[in-house]
């Protein structure tokens, strides 16, 4: 498995171009059928809107979508799908809304025009790296509880969940890399008394 990156939430920007507004708004999706719900949301929020552009592009089967929506061929759709690419994330929708202003721009003006308000938007997004990690459970006494959070935490882990009952039940979700290191560690700290349950690979933002 290898890392990759996308963004962490929904967020969008705003350009001027001769009186036309284009509103670039992206947002991380991860289905088809996310990306194209997303979509069709912002159809019904700019409902009055001259375009609604979209692309997208998903790291499971490697699919990718664009569409100029009545724009001249390859002046829109393309030329956002190219500013995804070119910024380095996946797992990632825009939509660019363009209100016309009543001036037309030409190809290479449309061209720039959405390629800009897609950067701009992806600029201002907060970007995750998500590495291949190993989730996992272990079981503790509560006077081993605070050891182990402090062990996991300069291990470069994190606690995904805490379940309180007669003993400690701790979900625990750490990078690929360090998860055979910080086996070994706890088992030495803890004398190989709170083993790692149920192991699974996964993909986490860090």
């Amino acid at each position: 498995m290898e890392g990759y990156k996308t963004i962490k939430a929904k967020t969008s920007a705003q350009i001027e171009i001769k009186r036309s507004r284009f509103i670039a708004t992206v947002c991380p999706c991860t289905t088809e059928e996310e990306a194209t719900a997303f979509i069709s949301a912002m159809r019904k929020k700019y409902w009055d809107a001259r375009h609604n552009v979209y692309a997208f592009t998903l790291r499971n089967n490697g699919i990718k979508r664009f569409s100029d929506d009545g724009e001249p061929h390859s002046t829109a759709g393309l030329p956002v799908m190219e500013a995804i690419e070119h910024f380095g994330v996946v797992d990632v929708a825009v939509v660019v809304t363009r209100y016309f202003g009543g001036i037309l721009l030409g190809t290479g003006g449309l061209v720039r025009a959405y390629s800009e308000a897609t950067e701009f938007a992806l600029k201002s997004a907060e970007v995750v790296t998500v590495l291949p990690a190993k989730q996992f459970k272990v079981v503790c006494d509560y006077s081993d509880y605070d050891v182990f959070v402090k062990q996991a935490v300069k291990a470069g882990a994190r606690i995904e969940d805490t379940v309180y009952a007669e003993k400690i039940e701790i979900t625990v979700a750490i990078p690929l890399e360090d998860y055979s290191d910080f086996e070994v560690k706890c088992t030495d700290v803890f004398c190989g008394k709170m083993p790692f349950i149920a192991p699974e690979d996964i993909f986490l933002g860090f």
